[in-house]
């Protein structure tokens, strides 16, 4: 909840508007259930505060005032309850629903992106008919953006994209922005800064998100570059602003700049600086190889430096192969009772580079002591606008015999290119021959064999990953792409790399 005194406000008036509504309601006095600004306070109210069980009690209110099939009042509660995180109970309500609006649509649509339930949204998308039942707001088209820049699904943004041309006769900025961030979450840059540039009326979000891709995918000069401009237009730049300037001069290893950033922030802008640009700076140095003055930086923050802020220094030790400071920084993290299973694990990694047995048993029993499990990873890749996803040694899928014979030919052809495979951070104790083998069906792997088995020649692939690659797979897609004559756009957590003609745009320095 915001400290400031308008949301304490805000907060008591939405308590004292859920005790009138159930009272009145109670009461029989049904007439204000049918006034505008209460429902809208009433939904406000439950979301703002999150208060499921009052709103579930208003629900009931509703069914025993004989309210329960008006339109209005169904689509608030479907609003409500996909707010407050109840996806089930907004789905029931949308499914008991006789007749059904825009506004129907939307709100739960939007239930289903506040989830995370991206696929499920886009498939809502798809039921309404596109539009053709009833025209949807813009404000629809935005969450399903947001859908496609999730799930890296291009094809679908490109065809709301259509649909918005077709049936808007001129976009608002928030639309603009949305598509402009779509296209760069999809690996399209090019057309992302097309469609800013023909954005005449630009304010600090739309340079932001432009800003943030191009650092993602990157671009870092033309980041700063575009930086300048937003300056000469009159536009103050703001906390979000220099993080992605920050996250720009990291991706490139421009440690002077990044560090001349940091003090204009500070001293020409007057920006205090938060933990996120400390996390950037901690970055820029660590991922430099300056891994010294990263620890002596985080020991001079002048604010406890927080899980990420250490995670980012012992990323930077596992590049740059410092266990030393690689320890250092997982203390600090376990002192901060951090539970996220990955930090052991790149610890691990580096005992296991190191030759160091016995210290590499201690961190994994400390895993399983503490059941702290891995995420498991996966690649999505869009195939004729439907999203397919892949995990390691995957056999589901129904075509699996016809992926793995495509890989089967995929490292023939790599033989020749004098491919090797690397071992080294698959931590298993088995013989070198099963490593191969479990490195073969990576889930990145699984998904460009599945493109090229699906695509046209020349088509781009463009992959999404929820985890960060291995050493193997960049190298090995490096390779592919040079083969096959494809460019392959892979998107980890927060950046992307660009495989075409055996190079990648990250030029190894990731």
């Amino acid at each position: 909840m915001p400290k400031s005194s308008d949301g304490d406000s805000f907060a008591a008036l939405s308590v004292q508007a859920i005790y009138w509504l159930l009272v009145l309601s109670q009461t029989g006095a049904v007439w204000i259930m049918h006034l505008q600004f209460f429902n809208k306070l009433r939904n406000q109210a439950c979301t703002w505060l999150n208060a499921i069980k009052e709103g579930m009690q208003i629900h009931g209110n509703i069914i025993k005032l004989g309210f329960e099939s008006d339109l209005y009042v169904q689509n608030s509660l479907i609003n409500m309850y996909g707010k407050c995180g109840e996806i089930k109970l907004s789905c029931a309500v949308f499914e008991q629903m006789g007749q059904k609006d825009a506004a129907s649509w939307s709100a739960i649509m939007a239930a289903h992106t506040s989830s995370g339930m991206w696929s499920e949204s886009l498939q809502l998308f798809e039921e309404m008919g596109h539009g053709r039942s009833c025209r949807p707001e813009e404000s629809l088209y935005v969450s399903m953006l947001s859908a496609c820049s999730h799930l890296g699904a291009l094809d679908f943004g490109r065809f709301l994209h259509g649909v918005l041309l077709r049936n808007f006769s001129e976009l608002n900025l928030t639309v603009k922005t949305s598509l402009t961030d779509m296209y760069i979450n999809c690996g399209c840059v090019e057309k992302a800064l097309c469609l800013f540039r023909r954005t005449t009326k630009k304010n600090k979000f739309s340079y932001s998100v432009m800003i943030s891709g191009l650092a993602m995918h990157g671009r870092s000069k033309e980041a700063l570059e575009l930086f300048s401009e937003m300056l000469l237009e009159g536009l103050q730049p703001d906390d979000v602003i220099y993080v992605s300037v920050l996250t720009a001069c990291s991706r490139d290893g421009l440690v002077d700049e990044g560090l001349q950033f940091w003090n204009r922030m500070k001293f020409e802008h007057g920006i205090e600086p938060t933990i996120q640009h400390y996390c950037c700076i901690v970055d820029l140095v660590g991922r430099a190889g300056m891994l010294d003055e990263a620890l002596e930086f985080i020991r001079s923050m002048p604010i406890q430096p927080n899980d990420v802020v250490w995670r980012s220094l012992l990323s930077a030790c596992k590049a740059h192969h410092n266990l030393k400071i690689g320890e250092i920084a997982t203390k600090s993290l376990v002192r901060l009772n951090s539970r996220n299973p990955s930090d052991l694990l790149i610890l691990s990694h580096m005992y296991a580079r190191a030759k160091k047995w016995e210290d590499l048993a201690k961190v994994r029993t400390e895993l399983a002591c503490k059941h702290l499990h891995q995420t498991p990873g996966y690649s999505l890749v869009e195939v004729k606008r439907k999203v397919y996803r892949f995990v390691s040694q995957d056999k589901s899928h129904p075509e699996s015999e016809d992926i793995y014979e495509m890989i089967h030919q995929m490292e023939w052809q790599l033989k020749f290119e004098g491919y090797s495979a690397d071992t080294s951070e698959i931590l298993l104790d088995v013989d070198e021959e099963e490593k191969k083998q479990r490195l073969k069906s990576h889930s990145q792997k699984l998904a460009i064999s599945f493109a090229l088995i699906h695509t046209a020649e020349g088509v781009p692939i463009r992959i999404a990953r929820n985890l960060r690659m291995c050493n193997d797979c960049h190298t090995y897609t490096k390779s592919i792409s040079k083969i096959y004559g494809r460019e392959i756009i892979v998107r980890e957590r927060n950046r992307f790399h660009h495989f075409k003609d055996g190079a990648c745009s990250c030029r190894d320095y990731w």
